[in-house]
């Protein structure tokens, strides 16, 4: 992992297309604004965490058995 300081207004980049910039400190949080092309899915970690929770049970062996049957 690679940890940077960064202040209010100062950003940092990504790849060339994925700027993240540091809008706000109040406190212990921190508000962040991220530009990224719109094909780049940006998440929070949690709701990323559901999805791919979900995913792998779309896939899991009675899905899979299931679409099997339905296939023929």
């Amino acid at each position: 992992m690679l940890a940077l300081t960064r202040k209010k207004g100062e950003a940092l980049v990504i790849n060339n297309n994925i700027e993240i910039t540091v809008l706000e400190i109040r406190g212990d949080q921190v508000k962040v604004g991220i530009s990224a092309p719109k094909d780049v899915p940006v998440y929070r970690k949690e709701v990323y965490l559901q999805i791919r929770k979900e995913n792998e049970e779309a896939i899991s062996v009675d899905g899979y058995q299931a679409l099997k049957d339905i296939l023929g």
